[in-house]
């Protein structure tokens, strides 16, 4: 049987450029990062640093080339915050591309974009 949700892979074109932004702009935490020969490098973040599931940058190019085959599109995310409002005012702030807040039956809503323009959204729950 599964336990959790362990980690989600997401290829991206640059990691470095995708690290900043996770980290300087989002706020998660590097949890690890290793490089093997070959040019294989992955980052793993995290929003806390005792978060159950992380998020690994994988270059999309390298992935490609030594998985033929494999889906490289951008995971559907969505992130919880206990603060939605001072989420979304910080992530303004910082000229991230953000969406509407939008009132859902479970909680409020809005998309926001990183660096490569993949969107994901994040959601204040009701209760």
């Amino acid at each position: 049987m599964f336990s959790k949700v362990g980690q989600i892979m997401l290829y991206v074109n640059n990691q470095d450029e995708a690290l900043a932004f996770w980290t300087e702009v989002a706020g998660f935490h590097i949890v690890d990062e290793v490089t093997l020969d070959g040019g294989m490098r992955w980052i793993e973040i995290a929003p806390t640093k005792d978060s159950q599931t992380s998020i690994i940058l994988h270059d999309k190019e390298v992935v490609a080339r030594m998985s033929e085959g494999i889906n490289l599109g951008t995971p559907s995310l969505m992130f919880f915050t206990d603060d939605l409002d001072r989420l979304y005012a910080d992530l303004s702030a910082k000229h991230v591309t953000v969406g509407e807040i939008v009132e859902m039956p479970t909680g409020r809503v809005f998309n926001f974009a990183d660096n490569e323009k993949n969107y994901f959204a994040v959601m204040e729950r009701k209760g």
